[in-house]
């Protein structure tokens, strides 16, 4: 135990400090997301604050992976965290002001979205370089175990603090946690530095951006492993995008259900981080993939559709995010150990553009469902009908409606993807 502390020391330290920095960040979303439903009532413009963040995060991610290889990648991760807690502190000043507008939040949410394009690919390949080979399936699980906390305390935290203090305190807690994490990084974590490149040897910025694209194509099997999270997080980001519509305006749902319901998803991917950690190497980590994906997709969407007590609902996010760290874990360790070191920050960057631009359509597409679809179709049906039947009466019956279809899609990406990844293995390095 003693040893693996001395060769993770450096992990250890800026994993829990960027964690603790997460947490503030979630907490100040999930608060202004509140504050969002509570102005409007909308479930669609409540979900462009998330098609916001992601929408430069789609756009840019294939350019970023470019850069982080040719910068420095501690200096990439302080002036991101830098500028993401600039957007913070404008929030707080419009409040303040009373000058504080959904298309406030909207250009900051771009702002910190592409903040967060840039540091991500740089984190990754930076914890690549401080984490021993022989631990990655280990780190792999500490991390899934620290995005799990933040999303089980976040709503909750987040919640209490709204409540007591308002949008003000939830920030203050925010600029703090940056202030640990920023310090922590400056003087506490040594990168190597990038090495010196001749000028005349450089590749260019588009020439560095296409390698990525061209190392993704040599991989076949992460290539479509990527695409095929794009379908799961297609269904996953419409499931986010509906879950407010569904429980806020239920008479057994608002605000301290959700932060409660939301919470149970973190539980799970907790539970889920120290199955992980602790199991062997799968004989086929493929197969684990797609089968915990189509557990996951084929269950919780249908329970919280067909129910309207919370603690099924809670029961429902548990099962679904329970296995998703499995599925994580073993998509890292097929990624990393595939494609060499010096390629995996335009190879990270092109994997973000590729598995996450189903995120902004699907939170869109969410919302615009519940708003423009769902909830009409279901509020002209008669009580007795069996839509009524199994989706309920009255405001989130259609979102419990649009719950039933995506889980209907979500198993039929599964399957179709589990017929092409059959063809595929993967030998352990």
């Amino acid at each position: 135990m003693k040893n693996n502390i001395k060769h993770l020391k450096t992990f250890l330290i800026l994993w829990s400090t960027q964690s603790l920095s997460q947490l503030g960040s979630a907490m100040t979303g999930f608060a202004l997301t509140l504050w969002l439903y509570e102005k409007t009532g909308s479930a669609l413009q409540t979900a462009l604050l998330a098609v916001c963040s992601y929408a430069p995060y789609v756009v840019m991610s294939i350019f970023a992976g470019a850069l982080s290889d040719r910068w420095d990648k501690k200096k990439v991760m302080l002036v991101c965290d830098t500028l993401a807690a600039c957007c913070s502190v404008t929030v707080l000043a419009l409040l303040k002001a009373d000058l504080l507008r959904p298309v406030h939040m909207y250009l900051l949410n771009a702002v910190t979205g592409l903040m967060n394009t840039v540091q991500q690919p740089a984190g990754d390949v930076a914890m690549t370089m401080i984490t021993p080979k022989e631990y990655y399936q280990k780190t792999s699980g500490l991390r899934s175990f620290s995005a799990s906390l933040v999303t089980i305390l976040n709503p909750v935290f987040a919640t209490a603090l709204y409540a007591f203090g308002g949008m003000d305190i939830v920030i203050y807690v925010d600029l703090t946690t940056f202030a640990i994490a920023f310090l922590a990084l400056l003087f506490g974590v040594k990168l190597s530095a990038p090495e010196k490149v001749d000028e005349s040897e450089k590749d260019s910025f588009l020439e560095t951006v296409r390698a990525g694209l061209v190392c993704l194509r040599e991989n076949e099997l992460v290539l479509i492993l990527i695409l095929f999270l794009a379908g799961v997080n297609f269904v996953a980001s419409a499931f986010d995008a509906v879950l407010p519509a569904l429980i806020l305006p239920r008479e057994n749902g608002g605000e301290a259900v959700l932060g409660m319901v939301t919470s149970c998803a973190g539980i799970a991917m907790l539970i889920g981080s120290l199955i992980v950690t602790a199991l062997p190497a799968p004989k086929n980590r493929i197969r684990v993939i797609y089968l915990t994906m189509l557990f996951s997709l084929g269950t919780e969407n249908f329970l919280l559709a067909f129910t309207r007590i919370p603690a099924l609902w809670c029961a429902g996010q548990i099962i679904g995010w329970i296995l998703v760290p499995v599925m994580s874990a073993n998509l890292d360790v097929i990624v990393r150990t595939t494609i060499p070191l010096d390629m995996q920050g335009r190879v990270y960057s092109c994997r973000n553009t590729l598995q996450f631009f189903t995120i902004p359509i699907g939170l869109f597409l969410g919302g615009l469902m519940v708003d423009q679809v769902c909830e009409p179709v279901m509020a002209a049906v008669s009580a007795q009908s069996m839509p009524a039947r199994l989706f309920g009466t009255g405001k989130g019956s259609g979102a419990a409606m649009m719950m039933f279809i995506l889980g209907i899609l979500g198993i039929v990406i599964c399957l179709g993807f589990g017929r092409v990844l059959r063809k595929y293995r993967y030998t352990e390095p």
